[in-house]
């Protein structure tokens, strides 16, 4: 409902700008004797609604008064000292400068909050999606719910259950070496390779974009998790030699940690990631 109010806010305050627009344009055309007054006034009265735009309406009615109160001094000097008569003119612009000011002022409100109502909505989005929208895979909050249910039926059914993590060596100075599209390239190519060394119904997650982790649940015990490891460690190894050698012109080498669940030290997801980070300590 209130994306609907700020929307209608934001449309009403946009037609009212336009007519006030139209309505000045046509007064300044209706007298080509006092053209070139009009289009003073017309000129600052736009200039005021742009700096409101730009600043708070604080500094629009500030600068609305010392234009009232400027070009009230105007007219009491024409009309007394040149002895001029008070006429249309003089009333309209005191009305018009203030509605472009206000007028301007509801826009840049109705939009500042829809632009704060999709930023809120966009950090929404991003803690409750469960999949990386670049490379595809499960992040960190679709782990948790899966690694809970995967200990549970490890304890229950006695099956072994393993957490394999892999980070990129040296990434800080790889970073520094290639440009940010091919960081992201290198962490598709990567996922996909890792994609490839895994079964089936074991799975795959991104637990860190900005420094690359990917976790892997497997239902093995450490000694068939050791396999995976060696067998994605010849994949690189190729990968390195072949073409992706010249895409990247720098080597990506792995580290790589595994630890198999125990209930009897792991209590939770986030524990169970942990525990596999520090094996990557021993991988040099």
């Amino acid at each position: 409902m209130s994306r609907f109010r700020s929307s209608i806010v934001s449309d009403a305050a946009f037609l009212l700008f336009i007519l006030a627009a139209l309505i000045s344009i046509m007064f300044t055309s209706s007298n080509p004797n006092l053209y070139l007054a009009n289009i003073i006034f017309l000129n600052i009265a736009f200039l005021i609604a742009v700096i409101t735009y730009f600043t708070t309406m604080t500094t629009g009615l500030i600068l609305n008064i010392l234009f009232i109160f400027g070009y009230g001094t105007y007219t009491l000097y024409q009309t007394v000292v040149v002895g001029g008569v008070i006429g249309t003119q003089n009333y309209f612009w005191l009305i018009m400068t203030p509605i472009f000011t206000v007028s301007t002022w509801l826009l840049t409100l109705g939009n500042r909050q829809l632009q704060a109502e999709n930023e809120q909505l966009q950090k929404e989005n991003d803690s409750l999606a469960t999949v990386d929208p670049k490379t595809s895979l499960k992040n960190t909050l679709s782990f948790q719910t899966d690694a809970t249910i995967f200990m549970a039926l490890s304890v229950r059914y006695q099956i072994p259950l393993t957490l394999m993590v892999i980070s990129v060596k040296y990434w800080d100075e790889i970073r520094r070496m290639i440009g940010v599209d091919q960081l992201m390239e290198a962490i598709h190519d990567l996922s996909k390779i890792s994609q490839t060394s895994i079964r089936t119904n074991d799975s795959l997650y991104l637990l860190n974009k900005d420094n690359p982790m990917w976790g892997m649940l497997l239902f093995t015990d450490r000694a068939g998790a050791s396999i995976v490891i060696e067998r994605l460690r010849k994949t690189v190894d190729e990968w390195n030699r072949g073409e992706y050698a010249e895409k990247y012109r720098v080597g990506l080498i792995l580290k790589m940690g595994a630890v198999e669940y125990d209930p009897e030290v792991i209590t939770n997801p986030l524990e169970f990631i942990v525990q596999a980070k520090k094996q990557l300590e021993y991988d040099v």
